[in-house]
C-alpha cells in the first residue's frame, strides 16, 4: 500500500509532468522582442546550462556512490542538489530560447536556412544530432515524473519502492543530462555570435 504522503504528492506530481512540458513548449516559441520587448540575446547562458547538466551528471554519479556507501544524508542533499540544478537549467533554457531565435544545426552562416553547401558539409552528423536531440527531449520530459515521484518514495521511507524506481530513473536522468551537453557541444559552432 502506498505510503500517505506518495498519496498526497501524486496529482501534483502528474499535473506538474504535464504541465511544465507544455509551459516549456510555449515560452521556447515566445519571442521578447514579438511583444516589442527589446532584449539583447543572452548568449551567455547554453554554455552556463549545458555546464549545469554536465555538473548534474556528476552529481547523479556521486550520489550513487554515496548510497551504495551507506551515506544516506549525503545522498539525498546530493539528489536535491540535483534537482535544484534541473530547475536552474530550465529556467536559463527557457530564458535563453525567449531571447533568442532558434540555431539550426549546420547553419555556418547563421542565416536561419541550412542550404544544400551546408547540408553537405555537415553530412550524416546533422542525423546523429537530430537523433541525440530527439531521444533527449522525449527522455527529459518522461524524466519527471519519474525523478518526482522517487524522490517522494524517499522522503516517505518507502525505501525499498524508491530503490526500485530509482534504478530506472537514474540512467535515463544521466543520459538526458548528458546529452544535453552533447547537444550544447554539436550546435555551439553554429550559434550566431
Amino acid at each position: 500500500m502506498e505510503n500517505s504522503i506518495e498519496k498526497k504528492f501524486n496529482k501534483p506530481i502528474i499535473f506538474v509532468s504535464i504541465l511544465i512540458p507544455i509551459v516549456v513548449a510555449i515560452l521556447f516559441n515566445v519571442k521578447l522582442k514579438d511583444f516589442g520587448i527589446i532584449v539583447e540575446p543572452l548568449s551567455f547562458l547554453p554554455p552556463i546550462y549545458a555546464s549545469i547538466n554536465g555538473l548534474t551528471a556528476i552529481l547523479l554519479i556521486a550520489a550513487v556512490i554515496a548510497i551504495k556507501n551507506g551515506k544516506r544524508k549525503l545522498h539525498e542533499n546530493i539528489m536535491t542538489t540535483a534537482i535544484g540544478c534541473s530547475i536552474v537549467f530550465l529556467v536559463m533554457y527557457v530564458a535563453y530560447h525567449m531571447s533568442a531565435d532558434s540555431t539550426k544545426f549546420g547553419d555556418l552562416d547563421h542565416n536561419g536556412i541550412v542550404d544544400a553547401t551546408e547540408l553537405a558539409a555537415v553530412g550524416s552528423m546533422r542525423l546523429v544530432y537530430f537523433l541525440i536531440l530527439i531521444t533527449h527531449i522525449i527522455l527529459s520530459i518522461i524524466i519527471i515524473p519519474m525523478v518526482l515521484f522517487t524522490y517522494v518514495r524517499a522522503l516517505a521511507s518507502e525505501f525499498d519502492r524508491h530503490k526500485k524506481l530509482a534504478r530506472i530513473t537514474f540512467p535515463i536522468w544521466l543520459y538526458v543530462a548528458i546529452t544535453g551537453v552533447v547537444v550544447y557541444l554539436m550546435i555551439s559552432p553554429y550559434y550566431a555570435n
